[in-house]
């Protein structure tokens, strides 16, 4: 296929690329300050649709709402961040949650019934904000330092996975911690994902092992044993996902060309 984005390649590096949850649109977002909206027609031309330039605000992170009305967007050195309201065609800052104590937001997650964004600050903190209003609903913390979060298929839970190889498994609505488990052999982790039919718990640390669990053993046991060790990555494991149907797991590495592999 022709690139997603040929119409307007960024300027500078792209940390998202996302489908639009139920149009046929794809976002790129990035270093160049700005998000862009294309439409995906196979083999044809893929037309932009628009592009939002935010000032002064190089983008960590973007992500789709799940309704696909609002793109969210994190800086990657601002405590506040932007809300791009695509029905209405605005921009809407928020500059400061009250409540959240934090130099900078960067990485966040967004609950996939749509009720809720989780805020991955400092110092092992996790801020709960509603989506709806983006007001603090509650904050939790973990030991040590917070490197990556997901929620459950049905939102009632989080996994928060620390730099310390720790995982804590959150209840939502109460925000107490459910039970904790040690990833084997993590000496820092990376990134964590949780399947569609939410069976397996997928933990990429830095050594770049990916380890799959079972979601029943998770919540039972301190020391689980992986149903497997993904060995195939050399450095370390920055993203891993799920395909829908939960037959495919993706594991890739941003330290390293085509590190990408499919399980």
């Amino acid at each position: 296929c022709l690139p997603a984005n040929q119409e307007r390649f960024a300027n500078g590096k792209l940390v998202t690329v996302q489908f639009h949850p139920s149009a046929q649109v794809v976002m790129t977002a990035g270093h160049d300050r700005s998000v862009s909206l294309f439409q995906v027609k196979n083999f044809s031309l893929n037309p932009k649709i628009q592009s939002i330039y935010l000032e002064s605000f190089p983008i960590y992170k973007a992500h789709f709402s799940v309704d696909g009305e609002q793109v969210i967007a994190t800086g990657t050195h601002h405590s506040m961040f932007f809300v791009y309201d695509m029905m209405a065609g605005s921009i809407i800052p928020i500059p400061k949650v009250r409540g959240v104590e934090e130099k900078f937001l960067r990485n966040f997650e967004l609950s996939p019934d749509g009720s809720f964004m989780l805020l991955i600050g400092t110092s092992g903190y996790l801020h709960l904000l509603s989506m709806k209003t983006k007001e603090l609903i509650g904050t939790m913390k973990v030991n040590g330092r917070c490197t990556a979060s997901a929620f459950t298929p049905d939102s009632s839970k989080i996994y928060s996975y620390s730099k310390e190889g720790e995982v804590f498994i959150w209840d939502v609505r109460s925000r107490k911690c459910l039970h904790k488990f040690e990833d084997e052999g993590s000496l820092e982790g990376k990134c964590i994902a949780v399947s569609k039919n939410n069976q397996y718990v997928a933990c990429g640390s830095s050594s770049g092992v990916v380890n799959l669990y079972t979601t029943d053993v998770c919540l039972k046991e301190n020391h689980p044993k992986p149903v497997k060790a993904i060995m195939n990555l050399v450095t370390s494991a920055t993203c891993v996902t799920f395909n829908p149907t939960t037959e495919i797991l993706a594991v890739a590495s941003r330290d390293t060309d085509e590190a990408v592999k499919l399980v």
